[in-house]
């Protein structure tokens, strides 16, 4: 089979999207696919490889390091004219995501969309939470036009539908246990951060943005360190929030970007995650914390509804109670025992997920909705 992936965001950009996108391509790849990324250049300059189309695009505002595409109608008609996929994904709603699904429409080729974030949700902190139900109609009309949407997650699932999203596939996702896994623990790096074997790194890793809900992961850090003097917050990412946390938190200890084995290493060198989100689509990180042995506190959405037991693994805090995170996390970083047997645990959770079965799962949705279209015979619908 011909396949297009359609993505304003992929490596070496860090964050869940790239990622999730990049396995998918890979996952296809190794499946006996043709499989074609379009993209946004990163960089001026940038020419594409094998079996990639770069089209311009522009920085995104607060994330410079990061670029969404521009809309391409006529190059991606051109282009898919001349070699038409089977079947195209696209992974993100920006102006370039738009141009696809419109050109997929027009020359009748069958479509998935990604339901990757909640921009609806990201309204709330960004202070314009009175724009959400034009976000959430936006997104609707958007994937609506698809001929499946998919989703990380039953509860997002359940929540599309009931906001009239047709189409909704649940789709797991996995995590590559081989790259995070415990035994990539080191002493050398927790000596760096000034920290002995029996010394606490708690650690926040993702994105340092405002959705994130930060202040309450610091907040749950400095309640720690009445009761752990030994502890260290340890921040691995980047993020438009990053200078200002980085000014009223001088002791905290600021890794950067990683990515790899080195971001796994950095994963399971630490004891306690904290990911204080209340807006996650699904959280990656939930899943590399888990599989990296390292005992987490989280909100229960995303991956921490589908796979973090509350008491076993971590915990799971449920609604948006703040207190509850912190309390949690007090416990759990006070308790060496309990953490360690809930990291090992986690571990275990996690194992049995197989990245091969998720790429199975979407190569089979791919051809149903390739097979259904050919035979409707659909017409080119106009945009």
């Amino acid at each position: 089979m011909r396949y297009a992936i359609v993505t304003e965001t992929y490596p070496p950009e860090i964050n869940g999207v790239a990622l999730t996108v990049q396995a998918k391509e890979q996952g296809l790849r190794l499946r006996g696919h043709d499989v074609e990324l379009i993209r946004p250049r990163q960089s001026r300059g940038q020419k594409g490889v094998a079996h990639e189309l770069l089209v311009p695009g522009l920085p995104i505002p607060g994330y410079p390091s990061m670029r969404f595409g521009l809309p391409a109608l006529r190059t991606l008609r051109r282009h898919w004219e001349a070699q038409r996929p089977d079947a195209i994904y696209i992974a993100t709603e920006g102006p370039l995501g738009w141009s696809a699904l419109r050109t997929a429409r027009k020359l009748g080729i069958a479509v998935s969309t990604g339901f990757h974030t909640r921009f609806d949700e990201y309204t709330r902190d960004y202070g314009v939470g009175f724009l959400q139900p034009l976000a959430l109609g936006w997104m609707r009309r958007f994937h609506n036009a698809s001929d499946a949407t998919l989703v990380p997650t039953c509860e997002l699932a359940d929540f599309l539908r009931g906001e009239r999203f047709s189409d909704v596939v649940h789709q797991p996702r996995a995590v590559d246990t081989r790259r995070f896994e415990p035994a990539r623990r080191s002493t050398e790096l927790r000596s760096s951060w000034g920290l002995g074997e029996h010394d606490l790194a708690v650690v926040y890793l993702g994105r340092i943005a405002a959705e994130k809900n930060l202040p309450l992961a610091i907040r749950a850090f400095r309640e720690i360190a009445k009761q752990r003097p030994d502890a260290k917050f340890v921040w691995v990412g980047e993020g438009p929030e990053l200078a200002g946390i980085r000014a009223e938190n001088p002791d905290f200890v600021y890794c950067g970007l990683r990515r790899d084995e080195d971001l796994a290493a950095h994963f399971a060198s630490t004891d306690l995650f904290l990911f204080p989100s209340h807006s996650e689509t699904f959280g990656n990180v939930t899943l590399e914390a888990m599989a990296s042995g390292v005992a987490t506190v989280a909100f229960d959405y995303g991956a921490a509804k589908e796979h973090l037991v509350d008491g076993e693994h971590g915990a799971a805090i449920a609604g948006e109670d703040d207190d509850a995170f912190v309390a949690a996390a007090l416990r759990i970083a006070g308790d060496d025992a309990l953490r360690r047997a809930m990291g090992i645990a986690a571990r275990e959770a996690v194992s049995k997920l197989r990245p091969a079965q998720v790429s199975a799962d979407f190569d089979e949705l791919l051809r149903r909705i390739a097979r259904d279209r050919s035979a409707r015979h659909a017409q080119p619908t106009p945009a």
